[in-house]
């Protein structure tokens, strides 16, 4: 059970945003306000206030970034994108509930048969869902696309998007400290600090040591922020002159290192597979290649659905490399089947909350399937309406920047734009198997549409003029361009 530390630190996080967003640049009061709170702040503790949404980790940074945006400091943030396909997922995203909610009403029962006779009694119940949930649940898809909106304004040109990066390069060099420590002595910190354990301690044992958790929901959660920390510091690195170049080449070779020994081969792969990408390979190829995962991981669940995903084939793979791997995927597969034919039951709106999407014992409705990837939870809840204007949404964000980029020369391209699309399209594969969708997610997505719109439409937030110039970065390296790898 949480702490008063754990309280109290969710009760100063408003008055924490009101420091940075008076001290620092907009751009970095919103980076860090979001940020910081994703990696301080106390898992699991939240308010639970009536007709709102739960105030924790996730919610009170996004709502305090937004509010403290538009209300303190006057800019404006537009509720809706500019792109017609955009702004349709957006709408449905938000307003996609209403069915839910209305198609909901009825209550799910478990009951027993009382032995021969014709008698059942009711053993257990969850309740429907009423209109004023509607509420609750609406506004709930308002504050995550809070973050979404932010950036898409100002984390969207090329100086907003070096300090997304840089940012995020800092925190993930700060996080290693802790993470280190629990590497070697056993993840104790959120323990010690807010005086609980997050998750099953037994999952953060592997290899004979132990994986890093700190703050955050789970230590795959933090080994793909290692990622991500990263892949930004090789971006850094390579658009940086030559006095500053090589710091980032040694924080990214460092966070490698202790991406190594967060012990998580899905985020390991991922670095294995797109460092070299960021490093070396041309815009072009690295929004290629986002923009095929994008649709790997949009198209996912129709292939489950079809039976066309080979799930046997990769387990066998995962059980050359590893039988607990294996082992583990084999499971999160069995778990997604049962839950898949749950969710065919109300394919187009859902179950909606209180775990109605969950498969249940028909009996004592106690909880038989575990979820796992964040795809089946919102296509268990929301259904397809759901599940196509979320995944539509982050995924539309890779497509409309390959569009664009295919529009312009590369030198004409930031190239920090194409590594957090990197850094976007890693996080949609690894939803497929994890729960890693993340307000810092959905400031990456931002970032990344609100460029595109900006190639897009040269007028949309103000006056014109060029969003990035290959040249100044060859001017202050001091090199050729035949000598950098820049395209």
């Amino acid at each position: 059970m949480p702490n008063a530390l754990a309280y109290l630190m969710l009760m100063l996080w408003p008055a924490v945003s009101l420091i940075l967003f008076r001290r620092l640049p907009l751009e970095r009061a919103i980076l860090w306000c979001i940020l910081a709170g994703y990696l301080i702040l106390p898992p699991v503790a939240e308010f639970d206030l009536p007709l709102v949404p739960d105030m924790d980790k996730f919610t009170i940074p996004s709502v305090m970034a937004f509010v403290l945006c538009i209300g303190l400091l006057r800019k404006p943030v537009p509720l809706l994108p500019h792109h017609p396909l955009a702004k349709l997922l957006t709408l449905g995203f938000v307003f996609g509930v209403i069915p839910t909610v209305l198609t909901n009403d009825d209550p799910v029962i478990f009951e027993v048969l009382a032995g021969s006779e014709p008698i059942r009694y009711i053993t257990d119940m969850l309740p429907g869902l009423r209109w004023i949930d509607l509420g609750s649940v609406a506004i709930n898809q308002v504050i995550i696309l809070m973050p979404f909106l932010l950036a898409r304004r100002y984390l969207s040109s090329p100086d907003g998007q070096k300090e997304l990066l840089l940012a995020i390069a800092i925190a993930g060099l700060a996080y290693t400290i802790p993470s280190l420590i629990e590497i070697r002595l056993s993840p104790q910190t959120n323990t010690i600090i807010y005086g609980f354990f997050q998750h099953d301690f037994s999952q953060m044992m592997r290899q004979g040591g132990f994986r890093p958790i700190v703050f955050l929901p789970h230590a795959l959660w933090l080994a793909l922020f290692m990622f991500s920390a990263m892949i930004a510091a090789a971006a850094l690195a390579r658009a940086a002159n030559q006095k500053t170049r090589a710091r980032f080449a040694i924080a990214c070779a460092y966070l490698f290192v202790v991406l190594f020994l967060c012990k998580s081969l899905a985020s390991f792969t991922y670095a294995l597979a797109f460092l070299p990408l960021v490093a070396l390979g041309s815009y072009r190829l690295q929004i290629k290649v986002a923009v095929l995962l994008a649709t790997i991981a949009i198209t996912y669940p129709m292939l489950r659905n079809l039976g066309l995903f080979p799930t046997e084939a990769i387990l066998a793979q995962a059980e050359a490399i590893s039988a607990d791997r294996a082992q583990s995927l084999g499971y999160r597969f069995h778990n997604e089947a049962l839950m898949l034919e749950r969710a065919a039951e109300k394919p187009w709106f859902g179950w909606g909350g209180w775990g109605r999407n969950l498969v249940r014992d028909g009996e004592t409705g106690s909880i038989i399937s575990i979820p796992d990837g964040h795809w089946i939870l919102v296509f268990g809840t929301l259904g397809w309406l759901g599940y196509i204007s979320e995944m539509g949404l982050l995924s539309l964000s890779l497509i409309l920047l390959g569009i664009e980029l295919h529009r312009h020369k590369a030198k004409e391209v930031s190239p920090y734009a194409t590594a957090i699309a990197i850094i976007l399209a890693a996080t949609l594969v690894d939803m497929m198997l994890n729960d890693t969708l993340v307000p810092f997610t959905w400031l990456c997505a931002g970032s990344v549409l609100g460029y595109a719109e900006r190639l897009r439409y040269p007028n949309l937030f103000g006056k014109a003029k060029p969003l990035f110039d290959g040249r100044q970065i060859l001017t202050q390296a001091g090199s050729a361009p035949e000598k950098r790898s820049l395209l």
